[in-house]
């Protein structure tokens, strides 16, 4: 059977989660620190705005799933602020990795909550047939604003 939506984006999560417990076990301003760090916000950063487009623009416009979906928009916009402000920041400071756990804390968190509580109520908004078409879009998006978040 064809993959839904939702299995797409746990596949992603489980990607994000090897990598925020990668870029944790770093030190300092590393090769290996900025390769894993850029790699994990492309990703998230990615996965966000496909996400947004795909999933949540249905969730936000039915009123059944909008405050969940709203709740989760919001997520993805303090994430991206915490990854711009990392981006900046020296690695080697001390409070690059204690900022960082903060940005992994509320990422987890997040990818808990969706996987929880914010697809099963989507399951009841979006159609089963939807559902496959949906995985293929975020599949067929992904690739491109990957490429442009790496430019950015």
């Amino acid at each position: 059977m064809p993959e839904t939506i939702f299995e797409a984006l746990r596949n992603d999560h489980q990607t994000q989660r090897r990598l925020i417990e990668l870029v944790s076990k770093t030190h300092g301003d590393s090769a290996g620190r900025r390769e894993l760090f850029e790699r994990l916000k492309d990703e998230a950063l990615a996965h966000a705005k496909v996400e947004e487009r795909v999933l949540y623009s249905r969730l936000l416009a039915d009123e059944l799933s909008r405050d969940k979906a709203g709740h989760s928009v919001k997520e993805h916009h303090s994430a991206e602020a915490i990854f711009e402000e990392l981006a900046e920041r020296e690695m080697s400071d001390a409070g690059w990795l204690l900022r960082f756990k903060t940005l992994a804390d509320e990422l987890l968190h997040h990818m808990e909550e969706e996987e929880q509580e914010v697809f099963q109520l989507a399951g009841k908004v979006v159609e089963e047939q939807q559902q496959h078409e949906l995985a293929q879009q975020f599949h067929s998006e992904k690739p491109a604003q990957r490429d442009t978040e790496k430019a950015s």
